[in-house]
């Protein structure tokens, strides 16, 4: 089972030799806080979607290290051996905050936070990023595909195409959560409950001496999945004719194409007129072949006939742009019961990072119900309350945005106390319904797939004052980092 998988040694090296390091140098147990956010949204679209959080989970929970780990770890000839026999004890111990799975996330906002020894919460780093990265990027395109499809179904195809038989399960899981209607990945089902979708290949058409016999015999063995594959040798000529003859004859409750290649507008729309004068008007008509969201639109708006899509390659991979970019940085220390905040600053803006403990505000219209913006506040701050509310555009802090007859909900919740869960997964079913209804509660005009609203996310005023407080002094101090 993917999930009861070991993967605690699914780290960067340097991960371990800066854990030895902390422990060789007696700040081991020193506490430390970490964000995990990232710097942009993938296709330059409106917002992505917060996934991968389970995997987080399950990751944090068996934590522990083998003896062949620290096996391993001893041949490498440079770990202090008090270090290996404390890892061969080691126990998770660190509290954690995230953002709820299924939620709608912005550019620089903390979606987990660690607090820990600072050897715990350095070191996994990499598991959290990579979990996170990977499952956010593909549910934000499954997002994109989805609203695309205009309420059509939406069947991730992409089993084949992932980088790995992980990316395969996960990403299929992703996409469900951002309202795919299932998956062809039989494995993610079997694990998470993402329904099992399919239809047939051309090898089965392929088996029989005609088009006919093959569909009639797949009919007669599924005649409630009786989606047929009519682009083997000719669509129209003979392929939908061969499934009008069979759907007459044996008229299975359920009856489908699917197309797989050439002209989809085409295609569909003399499909559907052949099926109709045949008087299947019950009849779907499946699409599938190198589908993204921009062909998705382009075929719906030249009238092409179809009831539900296939997605694989482009979908899976996010080929437009297959790279998340979170990143996981220290905001702060704890020493002698002080809170110590911490800031990385470099040439590149976008780079700075937001000292302190933080959480998020997400302020909601009282009539519409639709999202109005975000704040990221330092933990200490109570919520926004009264009737007017001002938010910058932290980028163009000229730009401001007046809020009034709001409500305001924070977003993150603890996960971990202590190294203990205290967090309740929902079903994968739920997340998907907190998704949905989530992307319902944003305006449209942030839903473009070109040039889409600015979402404002704005910092505390208490948050702004401290973080250019140390942007200062880091300039009188020492020179500005790269990267």
């Amino acid at each position: 089972m993917i999930e009861k998988l070991n993967l605690t040694m699914l780290t960067d090296y340097y991960e371990i030799t800066m854990a030895n390091g902390y422990f060789t140098a007696g700040i081991a147990d020193e506490i430390g806080y970490f964000d995990l956010f990232f710097r942009r949204i993938p296709n330059n679209g409106g917002y992505a979607i917060m996934a991968g959080l389970d995997q987080v989970i399950q990751y944090l929970k068996n934590l522990e290290f083998t003896e062949e780990d620290i096996a391993y770890l001893r041949s490498k000839k440079i770990f202090n051996e008090e270090f290996l026999q404390y890892l061969s004890e080691f126990k998770f111990t660190c509290d954690v905050w995230a953002v709820p799975e299924g939620t709608p996330i912005f550019p620089g906002e903390p979606l987990i936070t660690v607090r820990g020894p600072i050897m715990q919460a350095q070191f996994i780093e990499t598991m959290l990023l990579l979990l996170v990265n990977h499952q956010s990027l593909i549910a934000t395109k499954a997002s994109r595909i989805v609203r695309a499809a205009q309420g059509r179904p939406v069947m991730e195809f992409g089993t084949r195409r992932a980088h790995g038989s992980a990316a395969a399960v996960y990403g299929a899981r992703a996409s469900y959560i951002a309202g795919c209607a299932g998956t062809a990945c039989a494995l993610a089902d079997e694990e998470f409950g993402t329904p099992a979708l399919g239809t047939m290949a051309h090898s089965w058409v392929q088996m029989f001496d005609n088009e006919y016999e093959a569909f009639k015999k797949y009919t007669e063995i599924y005649p409630t999945n009786a989606t047929l594959l009519v682009d083997t040798y000719n669509v129209l000529k003979s392929g939908i004719p061969a499934a009008i003859r069979v759907f007459k004859e044996l008229d299975p409750p359920v009856k489908g194409i699917r197309i797989d290649s050439g002209d989809i507008a085409y295609l569909t729309k003399n499909a559907r007129k052949m099926l109709d004068e045949a008087g299947l008007e019950d009849c779907k008509i499946v699409i599938s072949n190198s589908l993204d969201e921009y062909l998705i639109r382009e075929v719906i708006s030249e009238g092409a006939c179809i009831d539900s899509f296939g997605v694989g390659e482009k979908l899976i991979t996010s080929k437009s742009e297959p790279v998340f970019g979170g990143v996981y940085k220290l905001s702060a220390l704890e020493r002698d019961g002080e809170m110590i905040p911490k800031i990385k600053i470099s040439e590149n803006t976008e780079k700075i990072t937001n000292p302190g403990f933080k959480k998020i505000f997400r302020f909601f219209d009282k009539d519409t119900d639709r999202q109005l913006g975000d704040v990221i506040a330092l933990r200490d701050e109570p919520l926004p309350t009264g009737d007017e509310f001002e938010i910058f555009d932290p980028k163009d802090v000229w730009k401001r945005k007046k809020i009034t007859n709001f409500y305001v909900k924070e977003l993150q919740e603890q996960i971990f106390d202590g190294g203990k869960c205290v967090y309740e997964s929902p079903s994968i079913d739920e997340i998907k319904a907190y998704c949905v209804g989530q992307q319902e509660k944003m305006w449209d005009e942030m839903k473009r797939f070109e040039n889409p609203q600015t979402y404002y996310v704005d910092l505390s005023h208490k948050l702004w004052d401290l973080k250019h407080k140390m942007i200062e002094a880091a300039k009188k101090e020492t020179p500005v980092a790269e990267g």
